[in-house]
């Protein structure tokens, strides 16, 4: 997982602080790709995250903070866990385009949180989205209804280290496993996404929508097989794959069937496939 602090110190004593990642070999010229920054992300005390929002949620909803489950104040989510309307009262720095933090949002509950399946924490502040606009000019990011599309440009946006990686969608794992946790369907980067510790929790943007495709949470950093900080991908038939290097994100288009007006959660909803306490 990409975990801060000392895995991400041990990291950065060979990537260095906001090391641009690798250039990637040149793509073809892609129609109007929107521009990407730091607008509405969120840095965590130890990870990265995001203001987002659903395609029929309202200016008047309480927003919504987007990061990892592994990135939960209260420690991981055990496997098999699902933690719904927990009392939080964590804390974000909510971030310019430029990556200037302009204010701190409050948190009120958890409003989902596994590393089940997935890898989500989705959080419920104290403020709302037309609020935030009115004050600071910032606009959430919208959260894709549709699954990702491989080779499809993206940008990882950290909140945390104030660094954005650019890469491309290299493929999705049937399975990826690390340590107790297997999360399904998950999003492989190129190896340009060279992402670290602290990482956790960013937003994966679709450069051409401006859209949030998945929530970066992990990384195979020594080679290791399926043990913590080394994912393995695991296929339809049980072929085990390592990849050192290569960094994974989980999908988020399920997320938005899940939630209702005012942005309540409903994992009752027919169309909703999370997993559910």
């Amino acid at each position: 997982m990409n975990k801060p602090l000392v895995a991400a110190l041990a990291s950065l004593a060979i990537t260095g602080i906001g090391t641009a990642p690798a250039i990637a070999a040149p793509q073809a010229k892609a129609a109007a790709a929107v521009t990407v920054n730091f607008a509405g992300t969120v840095s965590l005390s130890n990870c990265s995250g995001s203001v987002i929002r659903f395609p029929n949620s309202a200016d008047t909803d309480p927003a919504l903070v987007l990061t990892n489950g592994h990135c939960l104040e209260t420690g991981f989510p055990d496997p098999g866990e699902v933690i719904t309307g927990q009392s939080s009262s964590r804390t974000f720095g909510l971030l310019n385009s430029s990556g200037t933090r302009v204010a701190t949002l409050r948190a009120n509950q958890v409003v989902y949180s596994t590393m089940t399946d997935t890898d989500v924490t989705i959080y419920r502040t104290t403020t709302t989205y037309a609020a935030i606009k009115s004050s600071y000019g910032i606009s959430p990011l919208t959260v894709s209804g549709t699954h990702p599309t491989a080779g499809t440009a993206i940008k990882v946006v950290s909140g945390y280290w104030k660094t954005i990686y650019s890469c491309n969608i290299d493929g999705f794992v049937y399975r990826l496993k690390e340590g107790d946790w297997t999360w399904k369907d998950s999003v492989r980067y190129t190896s340009a996404c060279n992402t670290i510790g602290g990482t956790s929790g960013s937003p994966v943007i679709d450069t051409t929508t401006g859209q949030v495709v998945a929530v970066n949470n992990t990384g195979n950093e020594d080679g290791e097989r399926c043990t913590v900080d080394n994912p393995c991908e695991v296929d339809e038939s049980g072929n085990v794959t390592v990849r050192q290097g290569i960094n994974y994100a989980e999908e988020t288009y399920n997320i938005p069937a899940c939630f209702t007006t005012g942005n309540v959660l409903n994992l009752a909803a027919s169309a909703c496939t999370l997993p559910k306490p």
